[in-house]
Formats: C-alpha cells, structure tokens, sequence
C-alpha cells in the first residue's frame, strides 16, 4: 500500500525501537496525558451543561422569561395579544400577566417574594409542577393563591390555610399613616420546580392580583413571553432595540433582572473548569515537545543520511510532525471516546463505586453535546500539532555534515 514517505517514516519513528525504552515511555505518557484530559474535560463539561439545562428548565420554565410592558407596568389588556408580539422570533407563548412584589403572612411567619397573576390555564408551566392543587382553582374572585413547597413550609401552612398578602407599592395613606395593599388568600395548591423558586413564587388568578395592585379592570402589568430556549433573550434584546420591534412607550424586561447573576455564575464555573482542565491537556500536549527532541538528538545521523538521499527540509519537518502530532490525534480521540462512554454511564459508575454526592432517588445531570466534544478533540489535536513546530524545526535544521561527522 502506497504511503507518502514522511508519513510512512514518521508513523515508523512513532512505534520506536526495541532499545528506545525511554523516548518511547515519554511518548506513552505524552498520548495518555492527553486522553485523561479529554476524557476529563468532556466529562465535566457535559455535567455542567447538565447542571445548566436543569436550571433553565426549572427556574425559567416558572419564571417570566421574557415581558413586554408599557410604563410603570401597567398596560391596557386586550382579548388578543398585540400584533407585533408575534413578529418576535422563537416565542412559543404569549399571555397576560400581572406582576409584583409581596409580602406573604401566615399565623406564625412572615416572608417576601414575588407574586404572579395568571389566567388559569392547563398548558401554563406552572400546571406541571403542581403537588397538590390544580390550576383551574384559580377562578377569578376566589382569591386562591398557589405557593412553592419551600415558602408553605417556611410559612408552616397547607392546603386550605389562610395567608395574608401586601403589596407595598399599592399602598395608600390614611389617618393611621401609609398602609399597604392587602387581602386574605387561601392556600389552593402547593407546587414543586425543584429550586429556589419555590421559597420565593406566589402565583395567583390575574384578576385577583390585579386587585390587590389596585390596578384597573381592564390593566396589566405586560405580556409575558416564553421561547423555545430562554438564553436567546440576549440576543433578541438587541434584535428589539436595534430593529424597533416594539412600538414607542413599549418596553422589554426579561428573566435576567432576577436570576441573570445565578446564571452568569454558573457559566462563569463552567468556563473556568474547561480553562483548568484545559491547561492539563495543554501541559500533556507540549510534553510531546520532550520527547520529540529527544527523538531528534537520537535520529540526527538517520536525518542527514536521508538528507544526503534527496530529502527537503520540509519532508523532514513533516516526518517529526507525523510521529508528534500522531500521538495527540490517537490520545483526543481515544480520550473523547471514553469521556463520552463515562459521561453517558456517570451515574451507573457513581452507583457501582458507592458514591452519592446527593439525596437518594437523584443523579447527577448529564447532557452529552456532540459539537463541544468534537471542539474538544480539534483543540486538543492543534495543540499537539502546535507542540511539534519546535523540535520539527530542529530535525529540519540538522546539517549532514555535522551530523555524519564522526560516523
């Protein structure tokens, strides 16, 4: 089978001789170093993503993602949606809501959180999260309000108890002095998103809310938005501003007012474990560099000799690039392959070893995502190909004559 002879002569300076123990231990080191940083980092990274996807999917599958809202939040409402709330890419929602902050009292606690008016709907995300209670209780007047499991323990209420909620920004002066707006609410449902929006959520019957903010019959506080993937409210709130998507006085808010810094957290985490474990693949990738010059320094004389046959420079370079760069190709792949393979079985493993970083009954998050393994491997394959540069320089630069000197 026909090979290009620097290829052929590299990938043969690869294997190694019987007597080149040592050049040939560093090279093994070398390939291994970098498979267990792939594997690393693909590992991590896809747990991460996981982390990620389940705190997009509980907190911002609840939360407004996105609201569209005249001044002060109070907005007129109408039967339909406006129109030029459709002319928003990747929305797959739209409803009215009513929004503000509250205070929420029980017999025995106080707390403050965020208070939401819906219109009782079966396909509200909240519907998927209830415990107990359904959504159809929220009937206008009946001033029911839905709680987070974490806020009703805290408060110590259940199911049929009776709270108490003050809005402070609809207050009102009277005689006594400034008093908040106010009205007593029972406990109809208790829901669960898994995270800490359950010690904060209170979701009510829009017009109910709107009551309680003192906001006139036919005013809201905006439209609320949810798109097929909360994290492009970056992009489209540029899209907004700069294509004038929105009439005059209309303004946009979206979920990072509230939760941006918990998110911006955690991809500040996730980007800083793939730098450290990236580091560990670049220090195994210019190992490569120490084994290579060893290989030059005991293949000068066979480099002048095929200079003497007719070789140019640039096939020798080619030759000590092969035989480096072919460790770190056989060391990302081999490293990918099995990153994937334990990401995919992570918790089996967990299982098997007896560890539990959690409550029984959870696992750790996994999701696996093909284009940043296959980003993974190319990086880790340029940086070995960058580590060969030097010493390929070095066998290219080796004159025969010196070298054959005292043969």
């Amino acid at each position: 089978m026909f090979h290009p002879v620097s290829a052929y002569i590299g990938l043969r300076y690869l294997k190694g001789r019987s007597g080149d123990k040592f050049s040939r231990f560093v090279s093994y080191m070398s390939t291994a170093g970098i498979s267990i940083g792939v594997l690393s980092l693909v590992t991590v990274l896809s747990v991460m993503n996981g982390f990620e996807g389940q705190l997009k999917q509980k907190i911002l599958g609840v939360l407004p993602q996105a609201v569209i809202s005249q001044a002060e939040d109070k907005t007129p409402m109408s039967a339909t949606p406006p129109a030029f709330l459709h002319n928003i890419p990747h929305v797959e929602d739209i409803s009215p809501i009513v929004r503000s902050e509250a205070i929420i009292q029980s017999p025995s606690k106080l707390s403050a959180g965020l208070m939401v008016g819906i219109e009782p709907r079966e396909q509200d995300p909240i519907a998927k999260r209830m415990m107990m209670g359904q959504v159809s209780q929220l009937t206008p007047g009946s001033y029911h309000v839905f709680l987070g499991h974490t806020l009703a323990r805290t408060l110590k209420v259940n199911v049929g108890s009776k709270v108490r909620l003050m809005v402070t920004n609809a207050s009102q002066f009277t005689p006594l002095g400034r008093i908040p707006s106010q009205r007593n609410f029972t406990v109809a449902g208790i829901f669960n998103t898994g995270s800490d929006v359950d010690g904060m959520l209170m979701v009510t019957n829009i017009e109910d809310a709107g009551r309680l903010v003192r906001y006139s019959k036919n005013s809201i506080s905006g439209w609320r938005l949810f798109f097929d993937d909360p994290f492009v409210v970056a992009d489209l709130s540029q899209q907004v501003s700069e294509n004038k998507l929105l009439p005059e006085k209309w303004f946009w808010s979206d979920w990072r007012d509230q939760r941006g810094e918990l998110f911006q957290a955690v991809r500040m985490e996730k980007n800083m474990m793939g730098l450290m474990l990236g580091l560990i693949i670049a220090v195994a990738a210019f190992n490569i560099i120490s084994a290579l010059i060893m290989v030059v320094m005991e293949k000068q004389s066979e480099v002048a000799i095929l200079k003497t046959q007719g070789m140019s420079n640039h096939q020798i370079l080619a030759i000590f690039m092969v035989q480096g760069a072919s460790s770190g190709v056989i060391g990302a792949l081999v490293g990918g392959l099995l990153g994937t393979l334990l990401a995919a079985n992570l918790n089996n493993v967990m299982d098997a070893l007896g560890l539990s970083l959690f409550a029984p009954g959870t696992e750790l998050p996994v999701v696996i995502e093909p284009l940043q393994i296959v980003v993974v491997i190319i990086l880790a394959i340029g940086l070995s190909l960058l580590a060969t540069l030097f010493p390929s320089y070095r066998a290219a630069s080796v004159k025969p004559a010196e070298a054959l000197r005292y043969e």
